[in-house]
């Protein structure tokens, strides 16, 4: 109660959608420049997922173009041959802020159920515009178009247009078509770098973007091996806590607490069932509804402190391994070497993970700065552009932290190193999904893969240098042949099979072709001796 004048404090919740409307910065939309950058990011992931996890090779179109030139407001769409989209989750999954198909324990691009949403909501905010949706299901007859807006107040779809179309082709996917304000002349360079990185991480990929400027810039497939889909598993129980818990519960169909653990948990068997809640002190017959809140933080306590459990499954993940990483570089770089590494799984506090590596070398690679290699970090496929000096892959690879000399490389050099790391749950430091965190378990793979990629790049380089110092010999032996020959024809004169001396022409051709035979046998080394014999002629 409020005495005298004081006033009386009014309380309301926020919905999703408003809280996001109110911090949309914290979602990557700080700036017009960042938020245009992050909406063709958040559209082309959603579409390469469409892809990815149902096996299609995926082909990506990308088009910006001024709507507004006054206001600054660009249309963005990106169209894809995924699966399409039921018309019946459409206005939900586009106009609903934490609604979507990613809330499995599966690696996907995206995990926070907004993507897609936030440039809806960014665009609805600054433009007042609709976002438009096309979608034609894989196997459906139809076609299905929809305008849609966000009632932020309700987090709910307000679907403006609706209509069905039948299909005049057999293609299938997804477009969508937002507009948003942004600043292209400073987002430009960024959309570019990511469409450029986001091509070199899916090779098997065939992507388009077409500027404002109606500039076109493609990237074709150049493999069409692609990794394979990731699979929904249980959760680990070393990651267990206590809301987890209590959700599996509340939603579990056994009897028992023993046939829960078995059923809902992945490394749970019927022994280490008994063990976990002989710990606890809890009847592994007991209902599992009936669980008091003493009872469920004792049972976690337990599954946290045993230390016998098999490390989490991989089946979730979906690393591109070393064909796909190796293609990417030599596709995008086109270096004279690449080399790439994938790690065995490893976890962290119960979430799998896989690191992998690859590096080029040389080529069209871009000189490196003399602080550390070229870095391309990726997530879960997705390039990572912002916040790379917080990131601890650059804690692993820069200069300061690996020593590049030890592997023969000389910073500045033509050296780029992509780092990929997959996981059901990557530890990123922020909502914007930008710069991973340092988790221990995360930096010593990275630096262990880093060191098994870069011990192939010392081989080959030390095989050029070898190859190179064979090379300078081989040229000053064949630059003494003529006199060589010359003095031998004249000192020796051996007499041939009919008894005639044999010429300086022969003793020159025999010197020549024990010398070829020298250079053959020396890996790496790229000789035109047939040029060398000319000039020494």
């Amino acid at each position: 109660m409020s005495s005298g004048g004081e006033s009386i404090e009014k309380f309301r919740s926020l919905s999703p959608a408003e809280f996001f409307y109110r911090n949309r910065e914290i979602a990557g939309f700080s700036n017009p420049s960042r938020a245009l950058y992050q909406t063709v990011r958040e559209l082309v992931e959603n579409s390469l997922d469409a892809c990815d996890n149902h096996g299609i090779l995926p082909t990506v179109r990308i088009t910006v173009f001024p709507e507004n030139t006054k206001e600054n407001h660009y249309r963005v769409t990106v169209s894809d041959n995924g699966i399409g989209i039921p018309p019946r989750y459409v206005p939900q999954a586009f106009g609903k802020v934490l609604f979507g198909s990613k809330y499995k324990l599966r690696q996907t691009r995206g995990t926070f159920g907004l993507g897609a949403k936030m440039a809806i909501l960014y665009g609805q905010i600054t433009t007042g515009k609709p976002v438009e949706v096309r979608t034609s299901p894989k196997g459906s007859q139809y076609s299905y178009f929809f305008k849609i807006m966000i009632d932020i107040e309700k987090n709910e779809p307000i679907v403006m247009e609706r209509r069905i179309m039948k299909r005049k082709s057999k293609r299938h996917g997804t477009t969508v078509s937002v507009v948003v304000e942004g600043d292209w002349s400073r987002a430009r360079s960024r959309i570019l770098e990511y469409i450029k990185r986001t091509a070199m991480g899916v090779p098997y990929a065939t992507i388009t973007i077409i500027t404002p400027e109606k500039e076109a810039y493609k990237y074709s497939r150049v493999i069409r091996k692609m990794p394979p889909p990731p699979r929904e598993v249980k959760p680990h129980p070393r990651g267990v806590d206590i809301e987890m818990l209590k959700a599996i519960i509340a939603s579990t169909k056994s009897s028992t607490l023993k046939d829960m653990l078995k059923n809902a948990f992945q490394s749970i068997g019927k022994k280490s069932a008994e063990i976990l809640l002989e710990e606890a002190g809890i009847d592994p017959n007991k209902d599992p509804r009936k669980l008091t809140l003493d009872e469920i933080t004792a049972l976690v306590s337990s599954m946290r402190k045993y230390n016998k459990y098999r490390p989490p499954r991989t089946d979730a993940l979906s690393p591109l391994g070393k064909d796909i990483i190796e293609a990417g570089l030599k596709g995008v770089l086109k270096p004279e070497f690449a080399y790439a590494v994938t790690r065995k799984p490893s976890s962290y506090s119960g979430h799998p993970f896989i690191v992998e590596v690859g590096v080029a070398y040389g080529g069209e690679v871009p000189l490196s700065p003399d602080k550390g290699p070229i870095l391309y970090r990726f997530a879960n496929k997705i390039p990572l552009l912002y916040d790379e000096g917080s990131d601890v892959c650059w804690k692993v690879v820069s200069d300061a932290n690996f020593n590049w000399r030890q592997y023969n490389v000389k910073l500045p050099d033509r050296i780029a190193v992509l780092v990929h790391i997959c996981s059901t749950k990557i530890p990123y430091k922020g909502v914007g999904k930008e710069s991973i965190a340092d988790v221990p378990e995360i930096e010593r793979e990275v630096r262990n893969a880093v060191k098994e990629a870069a011990r192939h790049l010392r081989l080959y380089l030390s095989k050029k240098i070898r190859a190179e110092e064979e090379k300078r010999k081989i040229m000053t032996l064949v630059k003494y042949v003529p006199e060589v020959a010359r003095s031998l024809s004249i000192l020796s004169k051996p007499p041939a099979s009919d008894g005639n001396p044999v010429d300086y022409e022969s003793i020159k051709s025999v010197l020549m072709k024990i010398i070829e035979r020298r250079a053959r046998k020396i890996d790496g080394l790229n000789i035109d001796l047939r040029e060398l014999i000319i000039d020494v002629g």
